[in-house]
């Protein structure tokens, strides 16, 4: 792969991440709006699979061939990434915002960097490289501040909310690592269609016979439409680009730019103060990265890329 394609797919791996830093802040709008979670939750990851199916339909329009294409295999390992990587992702994570600060739910979510560079640790037999560790420290303690734990009272934290927030971070890492094990040469759009279609039939199965009730009134579809396409659609666009070119334990680190998106999501959308300390965590987490794309560069360059 040339140096122009690997740069596109980190630059798409940090955008995906963007979005889904900013859908902290949109999701806390939408339950101030008086919708359940689970309204929520199935309105996101149906406009999100309807996004991405429309799109898929324009792009075979327009080149003239079919996208879907590979063996039932890989069909199979679309469907498990999407339900244990999306749909379960999806579902912890907005109980855990529903029950918790915006902050604090970004946070136990973002524990996700180093459960992912664990499990590439564990799957390459090898410990990771010195400028990982440096990467992962300087995304540790710019965790720490930018979330403000320091100045944090968790006399009053509701302990379910934690559990689900971490349970969040455990999918959303096996969502990065099990995406590395993907051939890069599927088409992006037909992986992220595939993949949301089995996360929107497990959620539907998850609700039954719940009712759904006021799933199409009011505001609920324009807060389905924003949380389908930032927190869906364009992000496992990005990333089901990205990650099998760069691999899951780079695509980690990349993706600690979710926390600096929140930080300010939260900050300009919820009126959340944004002290000092919080700025300060946000840069040490774009050193992190730094760090990373620093040791991808410099492998390349020495010719010891994959």
């Amino acid at each position: 792969m040339n140096r122009t394609n690997r740069l596109l797919a980190i630059v798409l791996v940090l955008l995906g991440s963007t979005s889904y830093g900013l859908l902290t802040a949109i999701y806390k709008l939408a339950l101030a709006d008086g919708w359940s979670v689970n309204q929520l939750t199935l309105n996101q990851v149906l406009s999100g699979a309807v996004m991405l199916w429309l799109t898929l339909g324009v792009t075979r329009l327009r080149k003239g061939k079919p996208s879907l294409t590979g063996t039932w295999r890989a069909w199979l390992k679309l469907a498990i990434i999407g339900i244990v990587g999306l749909s379960l992702t999806t579902i912890l994570y907005n109980e855990a915002l529903a029950r918790l600060d915006g902050s604090l739910g970004i946070v136990l979510l973002f524990q996700f960097t180093w459960i992912t560079i664990l499990l590439e640790s564990i799957r390459k037999r090898k410990w990771p490289s010195r400028q990982e560790w440096i990467a992962v420290a300087f995304i540790v303690v710019g965790t720490v501040l930018a979330v403000g734990l320091l100045e944090q009272d968790f006399s009053r934290v509701d302990g379910l909310g934690v559990l689900y927030g971490l349970l969040s971070a455990v999918t959303y890492s096996l969502f990065f690592f099990l995406t590395g094990f993907l051939p890069s040469q599927l088409d992006p759009i037909a992986k992220s269609a595939i993949m949301s279609t089995a996360s929107l039939v497990f959620v539907i199965v998850l609700q039954v016979p719940m009712t759904f009730g006021g799933a199409i009134e009011g505001s609920l579809i324009g807060w389905g439409l924003l949380l389908g396409f930032l927190g869906t659609a364009f992000p496992f666009f990005c990333f089901n680009y990205g990650i099998p070119k760069i691999g899951s334990g780079l695509a980690a680190l990349l993706g600690s730019m979710e926390l600096p998106a929140a930080i300010i999501g939260v900050y300009v959308l919820l009126g959340e103060p944004l002290s000092a300390w919080q700025a300060a965590g946000s840069g040490l987490i774009i050193a992190g990265i730094m760090a990373a794309q620093w040791k991808t560069t410099h492998t390349v360059t020495t010719g010891k890329g994959r």
